[in-house]
């Protein structure tokens, strides 16, 4: 039997501060004069696509400096979410108090913004590895992990004391997000990672599909058949306009489905699609993958699937929280003998009493992540 398992596991050891940021609603932060996490990574956005113009107008600097004051970069390179990083040439200067843009274009300087990291709480890492000890995946997509080094790490030096075991097969490579959550792979013997392909700069009227990546990694099983695992990450419904946000999703997800059947036109039968794909069942967002004819099965119409006592697999459970998913194509979840969500690394309310989590778990900042593991087990 082999357990194939889905866990965004937010980050294991940095993480960038504006993602932990507790007003990410409301509230106004006294080191911005931004009013959310949201507006923050909006700001950032922004500034980032102005910073990249051949030439900066009398507007574009006008705007470059609103948005560095909002973001706390007035006084200095390094505010509390974000970080100037300046190597060669003049970009700016700080005189009197104001703040003024004297490189004319991208070409009169080198440098970039980047988002402050924070460490992650050691015992939240240490309950992540508690969840995937529990769940005994042989193969597992891993979500919002900051890098393959990181993953290795933690696959060394937390996971195997905890765990008794480890995996034999770590493969991630860097996506879009500059935050660094990025989709990889682990894996135990016998089942190693035959190649991967990645999605990261395909392109649709001239922007990036992928917010993160659609990591394609190809598994030859013991039997000689390839297993293909399509792991993903979509936009999420947070910073930017939600028609935006659900815009992208949808075409995020019609690209899925085209990899998907091109790879089925490939003679390729045994297909996972897997990951946060950060919306709900019943959104036309997520349509070109569960209607519109395609024949991808969700892991929930298992017989017999544990929903633990609740249907959502983030935060609370509500229906409406169901956002990670496995899918797999007809002749995969043929094979499928059960499955469930494995929640118990979620805190789960304000206070942490909607349903049991670890006993290590002592309060939320512990928590090895807001989102439940799923996983399936296949007769192989």
């Amino acid at each position: 039997m082999l357990r194939l398992a889905s866990y965004n596991v937010e980050n294991l050891f940095e993480r960038a501060k504006i993602l932990n940021h507790t007003e990410w609603v409301n509230g106004i932060d006294s080191e911005t004069r931004l009013v959310s996490g949201r507006d923050v990574l909006d700001g950032f956005a922004k500034l980032n696509a102005l910073l990249a113009h051949p030439i900066y107008s009398s507007s574009d600097k006008v705007e470059i400096v609103r948005l560095m004051e909002s973001l706390g970069l007035k006084e200095s390179d390094e505010s509390k979410f974000v970080l100037l990083r300046r190597n060669r040439g003049t970009f700016v200067t700080r005189k009197n108090g104001a703040l003024n843009v004297v490189a004319n274009g991208r070409e009169d300087w080198i440098g970039w913004l980047e988002l402050t990291t924070e460490a992650v709480n050691e015992r939240a890492t240490q309950n992540t590895a508690r969840v995937i000890r529990n769940v005994d995946a042989q193969i597992m997509v891993v979500v919002e992990a900051e890098h393959r080094p990181s993953l290795v790490r933690f696959n060394e030096q937390t996971l195997g004391p905890i765990a008794d075991w480890r995996f034999d097969h770590v493969l991630l490579i860097d996506g879009n997000d500059a935050r660094g959550i990025d989709v990889g792979l682990f894996t135990r013997a016998p089942y190693a990672i035959d190649f991967m392909r990645s999605h990261v700069d395909e392109m649709v009227n001239g922007k990036r599909v992928f917010s993160r990546d659609c990591a394609e990694f190809h598994i030859t099983l013991p039997d000689g058949r390839n297993l293909a695992i399509l792991a993903n990450h979509f936009k999420s419904k947070g910073n930017g306009r939600p028609a935006d946000n659900d815009a992208l999703r949808n075409k995020q997800a019609k690209r899925v489905r085209e990899i998907y059947e091109g790879l089925r036109a490939s003679n390729v039968e045994l297909i996972a699609v897997m990951g946060d794909l950060n919306d709900s069942p019943d959104r036309d967002t997520l349509s070109p993958l569960l209607r519109e004819g395609s024949d991808l099965k969700d892991a929930s119409e298992i017989e017999g699937f544990d929903f633990a006592g609740r249907p959502g697999t983030w935060g609370d459970g509500e229906a409406k929280d169901k956002i990670d998913y496995i899918l797999m194509s007809p002749a995969l979840f043929q094979l499928a003998r059960g499955g469930g969500i494995y929640r118990a690394g979620v805190w789960g309310g304000r206070n942490g009493t909607l349903f049991p989590h670890l006993p290590e778990i002592e309060n939320a900042a512990q928590a090895a992540s807001d989102h439940a593991a799923i996983y399936v087990d296949l007769d192989f």
